[in-house]
């Protein structure tokens, strides 16, 4: 029996047992470990009296579920924004209606235990959300990202790494436009100078899941539910840490409940999962027929095969990029954050997937495409 497919039919059974306790194994390496699925909980699980949370957006990709879940606890929640993105989704919701660009008096006269802060990448929006605020919202909780970190070279990655100033970003004070790494890093510091010791920093890397409209994460699933021969990118031990919408959003309501204040990196598992963990791991999630070939970074490179785009979630630990994917999260487990099975979010995505319209489920928006990964294959099985 080929070894391919003597590892599906190991990890099969081996997903299987575990999803019925409710456990996903490490299914690649001689060791495993055990990631918890975050358990579902409601305001009889909630710590501490019920919050009054503000959420400045509140209708993209990660504010639904920040409210559906913080409602589900007892939370009251008012958003704000300008009104016009999926404006009608939470119609019981007090919804205030202004623009982070100055238009903050709908703000005025309210008290909240804590905002929560989901803008992108604007440090003025920060600035003036957080000083019209000040007085009226006991902590801020700022969404960052990993990319606010100038460099992710040492391993293991933590909370303390240096993130972006203007001169390690090489751009000049008077910018018109920031990179997003820097904007980040500067928006962290704009909301810890003005709720000084009240500050709750975040920085996810890619967030995955059901209602994802990037297709970053969604890419492999769909990729490998439809079977047949699936590239897959560099060396199988590659390491991957990303993390759920889920796992994310409900850990910042548990932490607003605890009174947690910090920084912190918002990415999974504690572990960090192999890249072929990660994909044995979805394909156990599937019935598909799939075989993985596997090309080398060098390889990619020389053919013009990007890593996180072409090749979603992979980024190669090359020279300067060594700790992208090797965090140390004790500090995060120890404030609370859990982690879904690898099997359930992938179901989860392809359920979402298959529930969007036909014009939208293809093409994906990232990911290499039928044709081109047909052409790498080819290719790579000619020069071996």
């Amino acid at each position: 029996m080929p070894s391919d497919r003597r590892n599906f039919l190991r990890l099969s059974a081996a997903a299987g047992g575990a999803l019925g306790l409710g456990i996903t194994p490490s299914l690649i390496g001689a060791t495993s470990t055990l990631a918890v699925q975050a358990p579902q909980r409601g305001a009889q699980d909630r710590t501490g009296a019920a919050l009054r949370i503000l959420i400045l957006g509140g209708t993209g990709f990660i504010g639904p579920f920040q409210v559906r879940y913080a409602l589900g606890r007892g939370h009251e929640v008012t958003l704000f924004n300008r009104g016009r993105t999926n404006a009608g989704l939470f119609p019981d919701v007090e919804t205030l209606i202004g623009d982070r660009n100055g238009q903050l008096d709908a703000l005025r006269g309210q008290r909240w235990d804590v905002v929560i802060d989901n803008s992108r990448s604007n440090p003025d929006w920060v600035r003036m959300s957080a000083e019209f605020l000040k007085d009226s919202v006991d902590r801020y909780f700022y969404v960052s990202s990993r990319s606010a970190y100038e460099n992710t070279s040492p391993v293991p990655m933590t909370a303390a790494a240096p993130t972006f100033t203007y001169e390690t970003a090489g751009v000049a004070r008077d910018a018109e436009r920031l990179p997003y790494g820097l904007a980040k890093a500067l928006s962290e510091r704009e909301a810890q100078r003005i709720f000084v010791g009240r500050t709750n920093v975040v920085r996810p890397g890619l967030i995955i899941g059901p209602e994802d409209e990037t297709d970053r994460f969604t890419y492999w699933p769909v990729r490998i539910h439809r079977g047949g021969e699936v590239l897959a990118p560099g060396d199988p031990s590659d390491t991957v840490q990303i993390i759920d919408v889920r796992d994310l959003t409900e850990w910042m309501i548990r932490m607003a409940e605890t009174g947690h204040v910090g920084v912190f990196n918002g990415v999974g598992p504690a572990t960090p999962r192999p890249m072929e963990q990660l994909l044995y791991g979805i394909r156990a999630a599937t019935s598909a027929e799939t075989t993985f070939t596997w090309v080398n970074y060098d390889f990619l490179r020389e053919i013009g095969v990007r890593p996180y785009s072409d090749m979603p979630v992979w980024m190669p630990p090359t020279e300067g990029r060594e700790g992208f994917a090797r965090f140390d999260l004790t500090p995060e487990v120890e404030a609370g954050l859990t982690f879904r099975p690898l099997a359930v979010t992938a179901k989860d995505t392809l359920d979402y997937h298959f529930s969007r319209p036909l014009e939208r489920q293809h093409p994906l928006r990232a990911g290499i495409s039928i044709e081109r990964e047909a052409e790498v294959l080819a290719a790579w099985h000619a020069r071996r």
